[in-house]
């Protein structure tokens, strides 16, 4: 009895065993599959979003076309469309309509902007709509005189920065830049490109500001695409996540985390006072009072010498044009007074409209955004004296036009803390 149940216990344990095998090969080639499956889907989203996001040779085809036929002209135009020594590198850009690409110029490195138009989405199978142009290039027209560009390059100044006193020796150095050929007179087409640049907010807030070194140069430009130089380091601060595990952190850890890579304490605070001078610069500055509309890590970067760099200007607006806004703007409660995301003003209620005034001064929100930046890893004996500082910066409200004592001083004893501890260092 026992030599009949050995091979049926046999078989029974073999067949099992075959089983558990074909179980085992089954869930792995479903794992495999699903692997190929999800990544596949990861890649073409990854590649959709990137031929969205990337347009760049569509914009250096239609800026060449149009110089090539005459339409626009300027200091790089022929480096990027006869010569190729002006050439689109790694793309940077987060909106398909603003492209940004890295880019090399000879010996020089730069970034590369420009606008390729509204994009039109269509479904497969259709035909893509034609694309609208963002610049059309038709101004000046045909037979406008130097002077008469001039007079229209000063009332487009006027009508972005208000009445100024020196307006006129703005126009001066803006024609200057326009002639890309440095031939001593403006081309109309050239007068074209640098009509289409203006137009642009971020563009003329770099011309204002770069003298001052805040912003990166502008070092050519060939229609509406322009070159700038490049900031070696940026954003100020922050680490970058995978966006699965952007959801899950907490503010709180989030923050600290942005403060991992950053450098050294003196080097830190020779950064913020590159900050702390652009706040003072933009604060009744030559061209008017100009507000902080935007101050995440983002818009900043900084050099080899840790010199801070205001990378996108769109970032900053004229009073004026901030006033402007607001007047315009109907209210139910302060939440609808935002322009950006740190321009905030109150809601009358009653006449259900906007106050022009800001709520919190330039100077108070650049201090949120160095506090965490300047604490962390702060000499101890420092530590207390820069903590208050930074807290009753913090609290001022109202414009800085409603209280320039106050503003000042805060200001000065702010920068005069920072200054006393890395003036003996090289990095000053």
């Amino acid at each position: 009895m026992a030599r009949r149940l050995f091979p049926r216990a046999w078989i029974n344990k073999s067949f099992y065993f075959q089983a558990r095998i074909s179980f085992v090969r089954v869930k792995y080639l479903f794992l495999t599959w699903l692997t190929v499956f999800v990544g596949g889907w990861v890649i073409y989203v990854q590649y959709s979003n990137y031929t969205e996001l990337c347009r760049g040779h569509e914009c250096k085809n239609a800026i060449c076309d149009k110089y090539r036929r005459g339409i626009i002209d300027g200091s790089a135009c022929s480096s990027l469309c006869d010569k190729d020594t002006l050439y689109l590198g790694r793309c940077l850009s987060t909106s398909p309509e603003h492209q940004v690409y890295t880019g090399g110029w000879g010996d020089l490195d730069g970034v590369i902007r420009c606008r390729v138009g509204e994009v039109l989405h269509y479904e497969l199978g259709e035909e893509p709509e034609p694309r609208k142009e963002a610049a059309v290039f038709d101004k000046p027209t045909r037979g406008t005189s130097v002077e008469k560009f001039r007079e229209m390059v000063f009332n487009h100044l006027k009508s972005k920065l208000g009445e100024q006193a020196n307006l006129a020796s703005l126009v001066t150095q803006i024609l200057t830049v326009a002639d890309g050929n440095k031939d001593g007179h403006v081309s109309l087409p050239e007068a074209r490109s640098a009509w289409a640049l203006l137009q642009l907010d971020e563009v003329l807030l770099g011309l204002l500001l770069q003298d001052r070194g805040h912003t990166p140069r502008l070092l050519g430009f060939c229609g509406d695409l322009y070159v700038t130089e490049r900031v070696p380091y940026g954003p100020l601060y922050g680490v970058s996540l995978p966006w699965p595990l952007e959801a899950w952190v907490p503010s709180g850890a989030r923050r600290s985390m942005d403060q991992w890579f950053t450098p050294s304490w003196p080097r830190k605070a020779k950064i913020s006072m590159g900050l702390l001078e652009l706040v003072e610069d933009i604060f009744h500055g030559t061209y008017g009072s100009f507000l902080m509309c935007d101050l995440s890590a983002d818009h900043f970067g900084y050099t080899d010498r840790h010199d801070l760099r205001l990378t996108d200007p769109r970032a900053i607006v004229s009073e004026d044009a901030f006033r402007q806004t607001m007047r315009s703007l109907h209210c139910e409660k302060d939440d609808d007074c935002v322009l950006g995301t740190d321009c905030r003003t109150s809601c009358d209620v009653a006449q259900r409209r906007c106050r022009e005034e800001v709520t919190q001064p330039n100077l108070a929100k650049a201090c949120g955004a160095l506090r965490d930046y300047l604490l962390r890893g702060v000499p101890s004996e420092l530590r207390e004296e820069l903590e208050r500082q930074l807290y009753a910066c913090m609290a001022l409200r109202g414009s800085a036009g409603q209280m320039d004592m106050e503003h000042s001083l805060i200001l000065n004893n702010l920068k005069a803390l920072l200054w006393k501890q890395i003036s003996h260092t090289k990095d000053s």
